[in-house]
């Protein structure tokens, strides 16, 4: 099945802007000698898009405009390991302990983004999300003011009148299991940020429920309505609504019956789910069965920027969610100045 045009479009406007910056951003991959990740990183630095780099064990011969480091091999590693035993030493951690850590791929990866040495990492087609993330967490944190690490996945869709011309960002469906109304606000904050920085356009943030403004009343429903309360004393500049029905937050008609007077309801490109089922569900419905796309997940709440890619993916997956990092961390990157 062919990916949405709005997914074609908006990969194409992100690496027009990548290429007008001037600055290519350093991306690392961790698992460097998938023959994916190589395909995609000889893409990325032929088109002028990234200066890849690839964490390999086995040295060989780089494309032009790609990096390849060995870990065990490198002059970085003592720096790095410093780094790991700082970040890890309250957890009993010993120097010899950090400089084996420091020596893993992934880890070695995150600690590359830590130090500045990359501007963004993105890993998981060959380690699981779950050990993926770990490294990221234990590496390179969480940034101040957040204390949970959540997940945006960016989603194209066939109607271009849904989202930002047929753009939206889904969270939390990867990490975040059963959140609390205070995590779920920390969440949909996340969120925001994230829509912003790859849409570079203001968000408009759903919090759904199967419930809209009460018509339920039950303490799931309640837990996203206390969610929106914390947002609102958190980022009161945010257009954010809930709890609301994915009917009310996405449906111009709907959100006029069931929401009147919402600045988000019937105009929602940002959504954020109660828990990570309702969550996980609801992306992969949109893409196998509404013919959606997956364009890229980002983690949210880490100090530095990372993505996320699956063990199903392609070359092309991996070299479109690059894409979209790349342009996100030169946001981050930009605003932090």
């Amino acid at each position: 099945m062919a990916i949405p045009e709005s997914a074609s479009e908006y990969i194409s406007e992100q690496a027009a802007l990548l290429r007008a910056a001037g600055v290519r951003r350093r991306i690392v991959f961790p698992e460097g000698d998938d023959s994916r990740v190589s395909e995609a990183a000889a893409r990325l630095a032929k088109e002028g898009l990234a200066d890849p780099i690839l964490i390999s064990p086995s040295a060989g011969t780089a494309p032009p405009g790609v990096r390849i480091v060995d870990p065990q091999g490198s002059p970085l590693l003592g720096r790095y390991a410093a780094i790991f035993y700082e970040r890890r030493r309250s957890r009993g951690v010993t120097q010899l302990e950090a400089a084996t850590a420091a020596a893993h791929r992934l880890n070695f990866a995150a600690l590359m983004t830590a130090a500045g040495d990359a501007d963004a990492v993105v890993g998981g087609c060959v380690h699981t999300t779950a050990e993926y993330v770990r490294s990221v967490l234990r590496s390179i944190g969480v940034v101040s003011g957040f204390r949970k690490v959540s997940s945006a996945h960016i989603m194209a869709v066939r109607d271009r009148t849904f989202g930002r011309k047929g753009l939206l960002v889904f969270s939390d469906a990867a990490i975040q299991a059963v959140p609390t109304a205070a995590e779920l606000a920390e969440i949909a904050i996340a969120t925001a940020a994230t829509a912003r920085a790859v849409f570079n356009a203001e968000p408009r943030v759903a919090l759904l429920s199967f419930s809209t403004r009460g018509s339920a009343r039950n303490p799931e429903a309640m837990k996203v309505a206390d969610a929106l309360r914390y947002v609102r004393a958190r980022a009161p500049e945010l257009k954010a609504d809930g709890e609301l029905q994915a009917d009310a937050a996405l449906v111009a008609s709907a959100g006029r019956s069931k929401a009147p007077g919402s600045p988000v309801a019937g105009r929602a490109n940002t959504l954020v789910f109660p828990d990570l089922n309702s969550a996980n569900i609801g992306y992969k419905l949109v893409e196998r069965l509404g013919g959606g796309a997956l364009l890229a997940v980002v983690l949210q709440g880490t100090a530095r920027p990372a993505g996320v890619i699956s063990r199903g993916c392609s070359a092309h997956d991996i070299y479109n969610a690059a894409i979209v990092i790349a342009a996100r961390a030169g946001r981050l990157l930009a605003e932090a100045v």
